[in-house]
Order: structure tokens, then sequence, then C-alpha cells
């Protein structure tokens, strides 16, 4: 019986110095890793290539497993090449990394496919050629854009004659969720993601127009979800293996129209047949306004939600057409998750038109002091392929990097109206430790003791947001546990470096990170033990828990910026306009 080998890798890419960056556990899971793997395996089980053929499926996340090129060859060559490379769920900062991956697999005559964000956005908002594509075509590589539900098999079956197309274009045709087959990844793959989490979506697409975003061009603007029926297949399959916990990865569940059915489900899983779930989702800054959404939320068991908070200056939010933001709103909307002892993280752009490194640092102090976000991510806005600003941006012939490695919300890749790109880079950076410092870290600490969050956890958040850019150079989200390295594995183009002087300086710089790392984690865990026995730990207030009120309006979230200002008149002359009409 012939075995047609189908190797799925999920790509990292390179750090500053040409290295891939990899981990011995890394931070975030791979959903379209599991995604590609559950459509994938449903094919083997269908016996797509017929009854004499097996699929063997090999998954690798790059993040956390080496891609072992030189096996992975050998493998082929045992089976005549009768397989395929798929290089999965590929982002623009991976894209050269996917197209290294692929060289030697191509140059061996081994079919090979690329699919995800960066080749979908780029088909859906350029002409086919731009950034980049045309690498895939001079090497042979098929080009996958869209989803893979329903369309897997043809791919394979091309594969396995020896007949891969150069294109796959599935962008207007995207498939329903219902009754597909469901994300999944075997549990030795799960470990090595930090607390042994998976995850799913349960819904994809999104109704609004934020000009930096690629998810409304590459997974529409109209949602499509998956039934409570499937979602409590992907909990009882992972629950079998003794997997609980999962990243919810839409990108606004609380516009998920099944979302309350969703919820229902897992609260029955979890409260009648005891699965212990704990769940991660995506919301935006309006869902405590939906009756019962919150509530639900911590009862199906969420205890973490992360929020596109993006700005707290109305004007850059109307330049991003991200107007469902309402500034005036995130107090209420806050406060609502902190009573329910959920843990919130903030997505916080730095980049935007009116922004400056004043602008910036005056704007984290706000923050800091009047919304009560537990955890604040912050991004350079970048101008992604597949985004209305790329494609804006490429059509005008405005100057980008040319380095597609750098489009990791981390870089600086175009040029700012009133921040060179210098001081754009070190506001950046200067970002991570304005807000995680200690005497604010150790009030993060008494408001989740006050609140009802929990300390533990949030205390190893702040560990891993407090250390990551400064120890690793690299976002958090890209972070992970033990940083893996190896000389054969640097960019191609930059210095292979001496094995002599590798790895002393490996290990030296490992030892000394680490050293930082636990006495930050002692700190940490001292702030920690001392709040949560403290006897007026629950008794804790500060500007920030103050429940909204007449007074809020003259907070500098509402008082320092013309947009805010703006934004509170307008709220005034709607409810002068409610109340003359109640009259």
């Amino acid at each position: 019986m012939k075995a047609f080998q189908l190797v799925l890798i999920k790509p990292s890419h390179y750090d500053d110095d040409g290295y891939v960056i990899r981990w011995w556990r890394a931070m975030t899971p791979s959903n379209s890793l599991a995604a590609v793997y559950g459509i994938a395996a449903d094919c083997a089980e269908r016996q797509v290539l017929g009854p004499d053929v097996t699929i063997e499926i090999q998954v690798i996340d790059e993040t956390n497993t080496r891609v072992d090129i030189p096996a992975l060859l050998a493998r082929f060559a045992r089976n005549d090449n009768f397989g395929c490379v798929a290089l999965v769920g590929v982002q623009s900062n991976q894209y050269p990394r996917a197209l290294d991956i692929a060289r030697p697999f191509r140059a061996a005559g081994v079919e090979v496919a690329i699919g995800g964000f960066h080749v979908s956005g780029c088909l859906s908002m350029l002409d086919g050629h731009a950034v980049g594509l045309d690498a895939c075509r001079d090497m042979g590589i098929a080009i996958f854009a869209g989803e893979a539900e329903g369309r897997l098999d043809a791919v394979i079956a091309d594969a396995a004659a020896g007949r891969l197309a150069p294109v796959y274009n599935y962008m207007n045709d995207l498939p329903g969720m219902e009754g597909t087959p469901v994300p999944f990844l075997p549990r030795k793959h799960v470990e090595r993601t930090l607390g042994a989490s998976s995850s799913f979506d349960a819904g994809r697409g999104c109704p609004y127009q934020c000009s930096f975003c690629t998810i409304i061009n590459v997974q529409g603007r109209k949602s499509r979800y998956r039934s409570a029926d499937d979602v409590e297949r992907i909990v009882r399959l992972n629950w079998a293996q003794g997997i609980r916990k999962f990243f919810i990865t839409d990108d606004n569940f609380a516009r998920n129209r099944e979302w309350e059915t969703t919820f229902d489900r897992l609260i029955e899983l979890r409260e009648k047949e005891g699965i212990p779930l704990g769940l991660m989702i995506q919301v935006d800054t309006l869902c405590h306004k939906i009756p019962g959404f919150m509530e639900k939320a911590r009862r199906a068991g969420v205890n973490k939600v992360f929020i596109g908070l993006e700005n707290i200056n109305p004007a850059n939010l109307a330049a991003a057409k991200k107007r469902q933001n309402k500034i005036t709103e995130y107090r209420k909307m806050l406060l609502a998750w902190k009573a329910q002892g959920i843990l919130t993280i903030a997505g916080y752009i730095l980049g935007f038109p009116a922004d400056t490194a004043e602008t910036i640092r005056r704007d984290i102090e706000i923050i800091k002091q009047e919304l009560p976000i537990d955890l604040l991510e912050f991004f350079c806005l970048t101008p992604l392929p597949g985004s209305e600003d790329h494609q804006t941006l490429w059509r005008n012939g405005v100057a980008m990097d040319p380095d597609l490695n750098n489009y990791d919300v981390e870089h600086v890749c175009t040029a700012h109206a009133r921040m060179s790109p210098q001081e754009w880079r070190d506001i950046y950076h200067e970002a991570w430790h304005l807000y995680y410092t200690p005497a604010h870290m150790k009030v993060l600490l008494r408001r989740a003791a006050a609140t009802g969050v929990p300390i533990g956890n949030l205390a190893k958040y702040l560990l891993t947001f407090s250390t990551t850019d400064r120890l690793e150079n690299v976002h958090p989200l890209q972070g992970g546990i033990l940083r893996l390295k190896r000389p054969s594995e640097r960019r191609p183009g930059m210095p292979r470096e001496s094995a002599w002087l590798f790895w002393p300086r490996f290990a030296w710089h490992t030892a000394a990170k680490h050293a930082a790392l636990a006495a930050a984690a002692a700190r940490l865990l001292a702030w920690q033990t001392a709040i949560s026995r403290s006897p007026g730990a629950r008794d804790y207030t500060d500007q920030a828990l103050t429940p909204v009120g007449e007074d809020d309006d003259a907070l500098d979230l509402l008082t320092k910026t013309t947009g805010a200002q703006a934004a509170v008149a307008h709220i005034r002359k709607v409810a002068e306009l409610t109340a003359a009409r109640s009259a």
C-alpha cells in the first residue's frame, strides 16, 4: 500500500539577527495548523486517494518544533517523493521564512503548496503579483488562497498526481463552517505551548471596516459560524486527550450570532459534566451592552478576554475607520469585565496619524490612572498586505519596507508624518517600560485582588509582558520559554557564524536572560504574596476602579484631546435630545 506524505508546516520568522524564532514552549497556539490538520485528517479517514493509498500526516509548528529539512527530504525520498509539503497559515512576516523552507523541497522535486493570510490578502487586495507572490510561481510553489474546507481533497489529489495548479483561488467562494471538520491537534503538539492550550475558531469574518485589518479582506465581512454541536465536538475531542484550555480565535466573538447557544453548550459541559474549561476570547469595546453576554462568558469558562482598544484618541480611531470604538464606553466595559472577575488584555496601536512620542507617553499615563485594564499589548501600526492601509499606500506608490520579515507589527514599515522612524521605534520599546513599571504592576495586582481576577494568573502574564521585549527583543505574543537557536538556521544572505563563537555566546546569553527572568519572577511572587495576604486586599480602590459617574466627564481620558471633548459633547447632545423627546 502506498503512503502519501503530507507535511503541514506553520513557519516562524526571523529575528533581527537572522535566527528563526523558536522556543522549547511557545506562547501562542496556531489555529490555522489545527484547522488544516482537522481537514487533512478527515481526508485521510475518507481515503480521498483511494482505498490503496494511506495519507500520513506530520505536523510542525516551527515556533516550538525544528523543521529538520534533511530528515524530511530523506522521508520523501524513501517514498519516491509521493507527497506534499503544505506551508500553512503563512502571515506576511513568515513569508520569507516559508520560501526558505520550500526551496530545498522544490529543488528535490517535492510538491509544495502555500496558504494563509499573506497570499490570500495579496490576491484579494492587489494585482496577484505584488508583494513577492511571483517568487512562488518561479519556484513552482502552488498558491492556495481562501479556506480549505471542502477544497483540500482536490489539492491532495493534484499533488499525488504531480500536477499541482499554480493557483487555487477561493477568495470569492468562502465556505460555510457548520458541520465541517473541526480544528484539532494531537496532545503531543498542544503540549508544546505554554499551559498546553489549543485553539479553534467558532466563527470567521467581521462586519467592521478597520483600515489596518486583513481579516475583513481574507475571511470576509459576512460572519460565518460553527454550530454549538461543532463546538461541543471540539471540546470533547480535546478533553479526551486531557486538553481543556482554548483560545477562541474569532476576531470578535461578541458579534458571533451564535454566541449564546455556544456559551449555553459550554456552560452545560462545564457545570453538568465537570469539564474544567478555561477560555480566552476576543471581543469589541461594546460587548457590555449585550444582555447576559458577560455573565454567560464567565459561566462558560472565559477567564481572559482580548479587547481591541487600539487607542484612546477618537481622531486616531476615526482615521483607521474604527468608529465602533467609543472611548466614552471604555470604563463601563472594563469595569463590567472586572465585575465578572475576568482578566482583560487590551491591544494598543502606536503610530496613528495624530500620535507623537509625547502624546503616546501622555496616553499611557492616562490609561494607567483611569482605565482598569490588566494587561496592555503594544503594536506598531503596520500596513499589512491584505489591508486597506497597504492597498492605499501601494496604489499611491508610497515607500514601504521591502523586507516582509519586518511586517510583524513590532517593526516600523513605513513613514509617519509626525515621528521619524527612529522616534517611532524608540517609543514602541519605551511603551512596554512605561506601562509595566514596578509601581504599576503592584497596582494591577492590587486591583486583581480587589475584584476577584485570579492574581496568580495575572502575575504570570505580568512576568511575560514586562520582560519579553527587554530580554528577547520580540513581542510577548512571539515569546515563550527557553529560546532555541541553531547556527545552521540563520537567514540566507547573512553570514554563518562559527560554532565556536555561536554556542558559548548563546549559552551565556541564555543564562543571563534567565537569571534576570528569575529575579523578576521572584519580585512578582513576593508582591503577589504580600498583596494576597493583606487584610484590606478586597477593599482596595483607585480612580480606575471607581464606578462610572457624572464626574467622569472631567477625566483626562475625556478632556485631553479635541476628539475626546467632541465625543463627550456628542453624548451630552444625544442625552439632551432624548430627554426632550421623552418629556
